[in-house]
């Protein structure tokens, strides 16, 4: 009897670690320790994070007029959801900053491939873009030049009312500027 109660005991403990380590599995990597943005594209807000506190948030914030897509094609004016590095920063713009993101995602990429989206060619070349952190090329079928921006000379009002964008997130140019004294390349961004 005693015997069975141990085998018991181990069972469910076995399974808790099981189940343990399928949580840790299916939960979204969040960056640990580490300074990162999420972008919530229902709220319309950008948080800054420090691991898991949230150091600030900018409410307000634009998103693409084609609203938010898993599965965003060249010109439907969708913002992509996903997880993506910073890719390139660029501090003179047309929409005055403009920090530019990891999109396509290596993994996005490759779920288009399968469909017939893109191809091997274009396939490749974000890979190698991903590879070096670099910006994926916006010519392929799944477009791109995507990133996170202030308005440059664009009206404020705009803006305040509307989903405006190709795609990019847009905050102020106060509102970036502010952002950018955290910005650092490979930052991770996660658009939800």
């Amino acid at each position: 009897m005693n015997r069975v109660a141990n085998a018991s005991r181990r069972r469910r403990a076995a399974l808790r670690l099981l189940a343990a380590c399928c949580a840790l599995l299916l939960a979204p990597a969040l960056p640990a320790a580490e300074t990162w943005l999420l972008i919530d594209t229902e709220a319309h807000t950008l948080q800054l994070w420090d691991g898991e506190t949230v150091l600030r948030t900018w409410e307000n914030i634009a998103i693409g007029s084609g609203g938010a897509s898993h599965n965003r094609s060249l010109g439907d004016q969708a913002t992509p959801l996903g997880t993506f590095r910073i890719a390139g920063i660029r501090k003179e713009t047309k929409y005055h900053r403009f920090f530019a993101l990891s999109y396509p995602a290596l993994d996005d990429a490759r779920r288009a491939y399968a469909r017939g989206q893109i191809s091997a060619a274009d396939l490749d070349a974000i890979r190698r873009a991903h590879e070096q952190g670099l910006e994926p090329p916006s010519s392929t079928p799944m477009g791109g030049n995507i990133g996170i921006h202030g308005l440059g000379s664009g009206d404020p009002g705009i803006h305040q009312d509307f989903n405006w964008t190709d795609g990019c997130i847009a905050l102020t140019n106060e509102q970036v500027d502010e952002l950018a004294q955290w910005v650092r390349p490979r930052m991770t961004v996660i658009i939800r």
